[in-house]
């Protein structure tokens, strides 16, 4: 699951980067959080701060080149692409990561 994915949800570009234990989310809607990324009762579960519609999501189905996981709430299931060679794309926000 580790890696960085992107989709396309209502027209804004979303990057979700999962490393290890912790993952990281933005959005071209200036939408930027943190978390974490572990398993529970045999599931991955994705837990975001400061995110209003991306809190907590559970990982559908995760292969080399798709991931899909569904949110709690209205949002639903996004599915990601593995972007290629690891890059994110450009004019993404970065500020208040907590780092």
């Amino acid at each position: 699951m580790s890696g960085s994915w992107l989709a396309t949800t209502g027209g804004k570009e979303v990057v979700l980067i999962v490393n290890g234990g912790k993952a990281a989310l933005f959005s071209t809607d200036r939408t930027t959080c943190a978390g974490s990324a572990a398993e529970e009762g045999g599931k991955h579960v994705l837990r975001l701060s400061a995110c209003k519609a991306r809190t907590t999501g559970t990982v559908d189905s995760v292969n080399k080149t798709t991931l899909r996981v569904t949110w709690e709430g209205g949002l639903g299931t996004e599915t990601y692409t593995r972007a290629e060679g690891g890059a994110i794309p450009s004019g993404l926000p970065t500020a208040s990561l907590g780092s």
